[in-house]
C-alpha cells in the first residue's frame, strides 16, 4: 500500500516551522526564518548538524542545516556576511503532498525589509522537496525591475558526521581548487579528507560526490548552474571562537555547498535563475 507524504505546521525553539513527512516516514523540518531546512532524518538517522548553541531569535542567522546565502556570498561585497535572505522571515506558499514527494515553496520579495540593505527588485523562491531517502532545495530568482542586477549565491549545508577525521569526500579529484586557509590555487589531488581547518572553493563536477561517514554514505549532487563546490570545516580553534558552536562542534559537521560565487549571475529586467542542491541517503 502506497502512503502518502504529508505535512504539519510547529513551532521550534519559538520559531514556525513546517515538517514534511514522506511515505517511508522520513522527515525535513523548515523554518519560515531563512527558508531553512533544519532537520533531515532519513532512515532513522539525522542527516544535518545543528548546533546545540543556535540563536533562534528571529534576527540571527540559524548555525546549521541548509542556511541559503543570497544576494551575496561571504563578504565578497559590500552587503552583510553572506546577505541577507537567512535572516528574513519568508512566506509560505503551501505543501503539495502525493505518494512520491511532499514539496514546500516558500518566498521572499524584496520590500522595505531587503531594500535597507539592497536597493534591486526581485522574487526569490526556495522549494523544500522531501522524497523517501531524498531532499532536494531548489532556489529560484527573478529579476521584478527595470534595472540589470547581479548576485553571488549558495546552499551552506551543514552535514551531520559521526567523526570528522574519519570522513572523507569522493569525486572532486582534479578539480580546479583555492584553497581559503593558505590561499593556495592548484588542483584537488584525491578524495578529500579532515585533519584540522578546511576552507577550499572547488569547481564543481557534474556526477554526484560522495560523503563517506564510517559506514553511512551521502550521495551529494547539484544543478549545473551552481559552478562551485565549497567544503568547510572550522576545525578545533577556529570552532572555539564560535559563539554559537559547542566546542567540539567541528568534529560532528561538514559543510558541503552548492554555489555560485565566483562568477556572479547577471540578470536583466524579468529574467530568472534556478539551482539546486540534491542530498540521497545511502
Amino acid at each position: 500500500m502506497l502512503r502518502k507524504s504529508s505535512s504539519v505546521v510547529e513551532t521550534f525553539h519559538g520559531q514556525p516551522c513546517i515538517r514534511l513527512r514522506a511515505g517511508n516516514g522520513d522527515t525535513a523540518l523548515v523554518a519560515l526564518h531563512g527558508a531553512q531546512v533544519l532537520s533531515w532524518v532519513s532512515g532513522g538517522r539525522e542527516r544535518l548538524y545543528l548546533s546545540p548553541n543556535a540563536v533562534f531569535d528571529g534576527h540571527a542567522a540559524i548555525r546549521g542545516g541548509i542556511p541559503l546565502c543570497f544576494p551575496q556570498f561571504n563578504q565578497r561585497g559590500p552587503l552583510p556576511k553572506h546577505g541577507f535572505a537567512r535572516n528574513l522571515a519568508w512566506r509560505a506558499d503551501g505543501v503539495q503532498a502525493d505518494t512520491q514527494a511532499a514539496r514546500l515553496a516558500l518566498h521572499l520579495d524584496g520590500d522595505e525589509r531587503t531594500r535597507a540593505w539592497w536597493p534591486q527588485a526581485f522574487a526569490a523562491r526556495v522549494d523544500v522537496v522531501l522524497s523517501e531517502g531524498q531532499l532536494q532545495v531548489e532556489c529560484t530568482v527573478h529579476n521584478t525591475g527595470g534595472v540589470a542586477w547581479d548576485f553571488t549565491i549558495a546552499l551552506h549545508s551543514y552535514l551531520r558526521v559521526d567523526d570528522i577525521t574519519q570522513v572523507r569526500v569522493q569525486g572532486l579529484e582534479g578539480c580546479a581548487r583555492w584553497d581559503a586557509v593558505a590561499d593556495i590555487h592548484g588542483l584537488q589531488r584525491g578524495d578529500i579528507t579532515f585533519a584540522g581547518e578546511y576552507d577550499s572553493v572547488l569547481g564543481a563536477v557534474p556526477g554526484p560526490l560522495l560523503l563517506h561517514d564510517g559506514g553511512h554514505r551521502l550521495e551529494i549532487a547539484q544543478s549545473p548552474s551552481m559552478g562551485q563546490t565549497v567544503v568547510w570545516n572550522p576545525g578545533a580553534a577556529q570552532c572555539a571562537r564560535l559563539p554559537d558552536m559547542p566546542a567540539d562542534g567541528y568534529a560532528h559537521m561538514l559543510c558541503v555547498e552548492a554555489a555560485q560565487i565566483n562568477e556572479p549571475v547577471p540578470l536583466v529586467p524579468g529574467q530568472g535563475w534556478q539551482g539546486w542542491q540534491r542530498l540521497r541517503a545511502s
